[in-house]
């Protein structure tokens, strides 16, 4: 089990990022509401991560913090819950808000994630109710255990900024009609390409 990483921030191409940890790197995907966060390529970052292991495929998936990956873990113990759709369900979302949506039975607000239909929310909200009962206490970590090092720093901007802004939100679930039309929406010159998934996402919440 891979469970942290402490290295330099190789390369950051929404919702993945490259980290090399001693001469080695990792392919890490990360919720976007993590990636935000993250230092600038070429910093020192560390990253608190969840492995998954396939017949075909081995996948790292990482957060800021341990009570991100908390979450994302007990997001996969939900019936028909993959860590492709809980990657999705907390790039929509953060922690807190999720839990507040549980909290308030509000699966309104979650079927507009991608992958997420009405019953798929409604027996969210049903399955996670109990299991977030301790949130903040013995089940979670605070929130100030953070993994970040360095101040956070948006991508790069470049001309194709709101071209990998669409690969991202297909990425996570969304379809490509759907992601250039929020993309579109919310375009500004001089953006980055972080900064437009995540306008992007919030015009679509």
């Amino acid at each position: 089990m891979i469970g942290r990483l402490n290295g330099v921030l190789v390369e950051k191409q929404p919702p993945e990022i490259l980290l090399e940890v001693s001469g080695v790197g990792y392919e890490v995907q990360m919720p976007m509401t993590c990636f935000y966060d993250l230092p600038k390529v070429g910093d020192n970052a560390i990253v608190y991560t969840h492995f998954v292991v396939r017949e075909d495929v081995q996948l790292l998936f990482g957060f800021n913090n341990k009570t991100e990956r908390a979450l994302f873990r007990e997001l996969l113990k939900a019936n028909g819950v993959g860590p492709k759709l809980g990657l999705a369900i907390l790039s929509g979302m953060s922690a807190q808000q999720f839990v507040n949506c549980v909290n308030n039975e509000d699966a309104t607000a979650l079927v507009k994630l991608p992958g997420v239909g009405k019953k798929t929310a409604e027996r969210l909200v049903l399955e996670m109710k109990d299991r977030l009962k301790n949130w903040g206490n013995d089940l979670f970590t605070p929130f100030s255990d953070s993994a970040v090092i360095a101040p956070a720093s948006d991508t790069t901007i470049t001309n194709n900024a709101a071209d990998d802004a669409v690969s991202a939100l297909v990425a996570l679930g969304y379809k490509l009609p759907q992601a250039q039309k929020a993309v579109k929406s919310v375009s500004k010159p001089d953006m980055s390409t972080e900064v437009l998934i995540k306008e992007s996402l919030k015009s679509m919440l």
